[in-house]
């Protein structure tokens, strides 16, 4: 790398994001990138994981091409990049007419320097003609951990990328990811053919949040009295099921709580109204499936509660890394009872073995971290 790119990276850093300086990790992977190699960014939620493909593609020449697995996340870094003045676009599933051809025509003449696909988009045969015939020089998976069944979303047709990678361009790929266990890590470097490329990890020690498991006794009176002596600051209730979602928003209503509940049975105009009323701080708590919350940053959540504990560990320190984005106290409270891993139990029969296995194994680590007699926080790290 030149000398003078460094330079011009913390410029960009500073005029186009508004930042004085990189945070752990960001500045090595533009560098391997810029250079051409591949990497596999694993940093914790919140800390700047996406500003690594979005400044690089600034300074490479042509397209920047962005799979991801969610619409809302798309959405999020869509409005993020219009309002830093990048050209970007997205081609999914909710556009209308001829908005499709006009964002292919903008691509092909320059116009745009980001352009996000969802997975579905990206396996889709026209698609993929169309993006043979324009120059790419970035691929970015988002969510990588997508791609492993040891993830704790995995979504199958995120396995089916790399081929598809093959016949678009031989250009550097950067996947990211908050969470990856050495399993899942391997896994996406296997996957993506990724296995001599940059590792880049950033610390997962998140000083300002503060864990704690409850017993699972008058749950819901707590979280009540919990939101009301929080009065004016976010916070985010997670639970498993949709009609849970929606009693505890209820009950929460009724107590003068300004709260809105989020999950998959709301259309996709409504869940984008709640996200919206949530960030413009009108309402206070969102109660919500884990259908919430990827990709949504703001900064100031100061509290997560799972009325449910999850699935996985996993998802759990993924699910509390939204609190305290902005460095200040995160309180991340679940509550607790051996019910609810029999019920996780039950929901896992029927599946295929591999799967079976898989899911029992990380509820195992779930129980363990619920049980565990030493500091929660050395028990997640670890």
């Amino acid at each position: 790398m030149n000398k003078k790119q460094p330079f011009q990276m913390l410029q960009t850093l500073n005029q186009t994001f508004g930042f004085d300086s990189f945070r752990q990790g960001q500045e090595q992977t533009i560098e391997q990138l810029l250079a051409g190699h591949s990497t596999l960014s694993i940093f914790p939620t919140g800390s700047g994981k996406s500003l690594c493909y979005q400044l690089t593609a600034l300074h490479l020449p042509n397209l920047t091409l962005v799979v991801s697995p969610l619409l809302a996340l798309m959405k999020d870094q869509l409005e993020f990049l219009a309002n830093k003045g990048i050209a970007a676009a997205s081609i999914d599933s909710t556009l209308k007419g001829n908005q499709a051809q006009e964002i292919m025509t903008a691509v092909r003449n320059g116009e745009i320097k980001i352009l996000m696909v969802s997975v579905e988009r990206f396996k889709n045969e026209r698609f993929r003609q169309f993006i043979q015939s324009v120059p790419v020089s970035m691929l970015v998976v988002d969510e990588a951990h997508c791609i492993s069944e040891w993830g704790h979303d995995f979504r199958p047709e995120y396995r089916r990328i790399r081929p598809i990678i093959k016949q678009i361009a031989d250009v550097p790929i950067i996947a990211l990811t908050a969470t990856a266990t050495p399993k899942v890590q391997q896994d996406i470097q296997k996957n993506l053919h990724m296995v001599d490329s940059t590792l880049i990890k950033s610390s997962f020690n998140r000083e300002n949040l503060y864990y704690e498991v409850k017993p699972k006794k008058d749950a819901l009176k707590q979280i009540v009295q919990h939101c009301i002596s929080n009065k004016g600051r976010s916070g985010i209730i997670y639970c498993l099921s949709r009609k849970k979602v929606d009693q505890i928003a209820e009950t929460l209503s009724v107590n003068g709580v300004k709260v809105l509940p989020y999950h998959a049975g709301k259309d996709t105009k409504t869940r984008s109204r709640i996200q919206d009323a949530f960030l413009m701080q009108d309402v206070d708590v969102i109660v919500a499936t884990i259908a919430f919350g990827m990709g949504i940053d703001k900064p100031d959540v100061r509290y997560v509660i799972h009325y449910d504990i999850p699935k996985s560990l996993e998802s759990y320190y993924q699910e509390t890394g939204r609190a305290g984005r902005d460095g200040g106290d995160g309180h991340c409270i679940a509550f607790y009872s051996h019910k609810d891993i029999e019920k996780l139990e039950k929901f896992l029969q029927g599946k295929p073995l591999a799967e079976q296995e898989i899911g029992s194994q990380l509820l195992q680590e779930v129980m363990s971290y619920a049980e565990t007699s030493i500091s929660r926080r050395k028990f997640l790290l670890h």
